[in-house]
């Protein structure tokens, strides 16, 4: 007999979840239809170290005309991809904190607007002390949240809006550590923007491999976007810990000889990095563009402005 009930509990609580998912499909389904009429466009939904917003009208000049499938095995904020919606895509980040926000938009996208709105709520009746206490308790939860879960995802994107500078960074032991930032009122939900994003989604591969495997399966004709953690400028520019790994020179060299492996096999391969003369040396049988780039994220004003960097390519 107990046996027979706890079989029941768990077809119940399948059906519930078939019936949830149907709902969501249906009102994404409609949100689709209502964002094709007004023409509204998705944008990255969190603020992301080397983000390319600002520079991806200079990018698209030297994209090709006409290619098969997109792939991105350094997504981060996914600015130039949402920009092209690409119709056939694969987006990878080796940080799955990351990875399972895109995954988890795709899927659930109304359950994490029903979290970001308690969130918002709950913030904005807080005077300025509270707001940063509440934002430091949720900065712990979010640490301790396993990694996969759409709770962790509503927290990632409550925290990049109210944190110092909209940054994302580990310390050694995988935590985010970036302390409280002072906004009047941040824009904590942006419902449109998540429904546009899980749109998008719907037909992408997301993946949470290193950048090799994430392109071993491109063709001919593939157009393949590397934005990797640049190479430092100077020692002390070194900011390239995305996740508590880093990315070192060796790192570079490998990716170096992807980009060569693409390129014998007739890929459009486009890489961003840093104008260094290691990276114009590694890369000195290539094509190089220099574009300006505006450097928002830096911990001292003076360490912002303009700024070179390269764009890389084989065509």
């Amino acid at each position: 007999m107990k046996i027979n009930l706890v079989r029941k509990k768990k077809e119940n609580n399948k059906r519930v979840e078939e019936v949830r998912f149907n709902c969501e499909n249906n009102r994404l389904f409609n949100f689709c239809e209502n964002a094709g009429k007004n023409n509204f466009k998705a944008k990255p939904f969190l603020k992301w170290v080397g983000g390319k917003k600002q520079i991806v009208p200079q990018i698209k000049q030297y994209i090709p005309k006409d290619y098969y499938r997109y792939y991105e095995p350094f997504v981060g904020g996914g600015a130039l991809f949402f920009d092209l919606e690409p119709k056939k895509a694969y987006i990878n980040d080796i940080n799955k904190i990351l990875v399972s926000a895109y995954r988890n938009i795709k899927n659930h996208p109304y359950e994490i607007i029903e979290k970001l709105e308690n969130l918002q709520k709950i913030f904005f009746e807080k005077n300025n002390e509270e707001r940063k206490t509440y934002f430091y308790k949720l900065r712990d939860t979010f640490n301790n949240t396993e990694y996969d879960s759409f709770l962790k995802t509503s927290y990632i994107i409550f925290l990049n809006k109210t944190c110092f500078n909209g940054m994302y960074r580990e310390n050694s032991k995988g935590k985010f550590n970036v302390p409280f930032g002072r906004y009047k009122n941040p824009k904590i939900l942006d419902e449109k923007n998540i429904l546009a994003v899980s749109k998008i989604l719907q037909n992408v591969t997301i993946t949470d491999d290193s950048f090799e495997k994430a392109v071993e399966d491109a063709k001919r004709g593939d157009f393949i976007y590397f934005d990797p953690p640049y190479h430092p400028l100077s020692i002390t520019s070194n900011f390239t810990s995305y996740s508590n790994g880093g990315f070192t020179e060796e790192d570079q060299m490998r990716l170096r000889d992807v980009f060569i492996d693409l390129d014998k096999r007739s890929c459009f391969v486009m890489l961003s990095n840093s104008d260094t003369k290691f990276i114009r040396e590694i890369y000195k049988e290539f094509t190089q563009k220099t574009i300006s780039a505006a450097r928002s994220i830096n911990c001292k004003a003076t360490g912002r402005g303009k700024i070179n960097e390269l764009l890389i390519m084989n065509y």
